[in-house]
């Protein structure tokens, strides 16, 4: 079986391939395409889309995170494979074909994931409250190997205001070896790169063509290594990112109207979702509204509707329009306009706001937080005192990195709603001539192409 590859270059857009000419190289002798995705655009859904073959309605990842009902809270960034419904990619493969092997480096949901090797992020969380960046790899002994080839797994440079190209070549280097070494028959890859100076700048900036650059050539190392094994090579993403410029304080809208609720501890405000009759958990550009009594939905309809920044507002029968009427979802939907994104803030006094609101706290947060890209610009002390508690994580002393912006202004670049043109979009480039479709690749479209590059469709 010829093997495959399949790199998730978040935010890849026609646009940005004009400054990667190594990867646009992947369809001189196949393809490209236009690449559809799924409302909300975002990593979870989509990817679990391509894997799956499934609108969320029906594999229930509505976004990076929603209202766990059952538990009375707002998680973000869970990690096991048991919330994905649906038989995946690779469990298709193998039915198919007994002894077929398969490769993860840095897909979502991976902890639990079926696949034969496994390679997500995860942090130690140590007994005195310190947390040190590492990874969670299945078999355990590939995790030294790794390591020890690599070095520990840059963590802080994978997401937060020190986010780099660091951390996605780590993941090549990772992808490389297990391509090498292990040769599974898939090995999905993902690198999250273009995915910091284009929200922290914006897709049409300087920095945004240099992030390009900057992973156009180091890519190059693994596509050569999949071109030598032979591989068809696959390279997709999830969604494009697009200038903003206005943040819809979403929840602060609510708490004015009575409907959201804090309760207060050590003179700090906390989200309340269980006495709330209202919130909102902020995902870029969606927003799940959680109504906790129908007869409310038309009053918080028409709040959420009238914000500036809003264009949609879906209760189930509009979600349902867009595959997204999972049980998990909000009674209402919100869908920013174009140049407009939602904040997960909920205090309205900045004296109140939550100690984590300045920190990098991606499961704390009642939502996402793209000021968490940033070191505060003002606050001129904020590298100093990041170096400071750099020194005191070295020192074994536990510490609070509160460098993070809680003005949201600083954030140019975003997603989640569908995209208004394709360069603006998905896209997905293939080595194989031979599969080329006669037009756009639905993101339901994924999954059987990619069984039938191998034959198994």
């Amino acid at each position: 079986m010829k093997p495959l590859v399949v790199i998730d270059v978040v935010g890849l857009t026609p646009k940005a391939l004009r400054d990667m000419p190594n990867l646009s190289a992947v369809a001189r002798d196949g393809w490209q395409a236009e690449l559809g995705t799924v409302l909300p655009a975002v990593t979870c859904s989509a990817q679990s889309t391509f894997l799956t073959g499934l609108m969320p309605a029906q594999h229930g990842i509505v976004g990076n995170g929603w209202y766990f009902r059952e538990l009375g809270e707002i998680f973000l960034w869970r990690q096991h494979n048991r919330l994905v419904g649906g038989e995946k990619l690779w469990e298709t493969a193998r039915a198919a074909h007994p002894g077929y092997t398969s490769a993860n480096v840095c897909w979502w949901y991976a902890m639990g994931m079926s696949t034969d090797v496994t390679v997500t992020p995860r942090p130690i969380y140590h007994a005195d409250g310190r947390k040190s960046p590492d990874a969670y790899v299945r078999p355990p002994e590939l995790h030294d190997q790794l390591t020890g080839a690599l070095g520990e797994f840059p963590l802080f440079q994978y997401w937060g205001p020190t986010a780099s190209i660091k951390s996605s070549k780590w993941v090549i280097g990772a992808s490389r070896q297990i391509l090498r070494e292990k040769r599974p028959d898939l090995l999905l890859t993902y690198v999250p790169h273009l995915d910091y100076d284009l929200q922290r700048f914006g897709p049409d900036a300087p920095q945004a063509a240099l992030a390009a650059r900057e992973l156009d050539t180091a890519l190059v190392p693994l596509l050569d290594d999949a071109r030598n094994a032979g591989a068809t090579v696959v390279v997709l993403s999830e969604y494009g990112i697009t200038n903003v410029q206005r943040p819809v304080d979403i929840n602060r809208a609510l708490r004015r109207e009575g409907l959201l609720e804090v309760y207060t501890q050590a003179g700090m405000e906390y989200l309340d979702p269980w006495a709330s009759r209202a919130f909102a958990v902020a995902d870029h550009q969606v927003a799940h509204v959680y109504v906790r009594d129908s007869s409310d939905v038309e009053r918080v309809r028409g709040v959420v509707g009238e914000l500036t920044g809003v264009d949609e507002v879906l209760d189930r029968e509009a979600q349902a329009k867009y595959g997204i009427d999972h049980e998990r979802a909000g009674e209402l939907v919100a869908v920013a306009e174009p140049d407009s994104w939602f904040t997960y803030y909920y205090w309205l006094d900045d004296e109140r706001k939550p100690d984590f609101a300045r920190g990098v706290e991606i499961h704390r947060k009642p939502g996402y937080d793209p000021a968490e890209l940033f070191f505060d610009p003002e606050d001129k002390f904020a590298k100093a005192r990041a170096g400071l508690n750099l020194a005191k994580k070295f020192a074994g002393l536990r510490y609070a990195m509160d460098v993070v912006p809680t003005d949201p202004r600083w954030v140019r670049g975003s997603h989640g709603r569908l995209p208004d043109s394709s360069e603006d979009g998905p896209v997905l480039l293939c080595s194989d001539p031979a599969f080329q479709p006669s037009g756009r690749v639905g993101a339901l479209d994924v999954h059987p192409l990619l069984l039938s590059l191998q034959g198994l469709k």
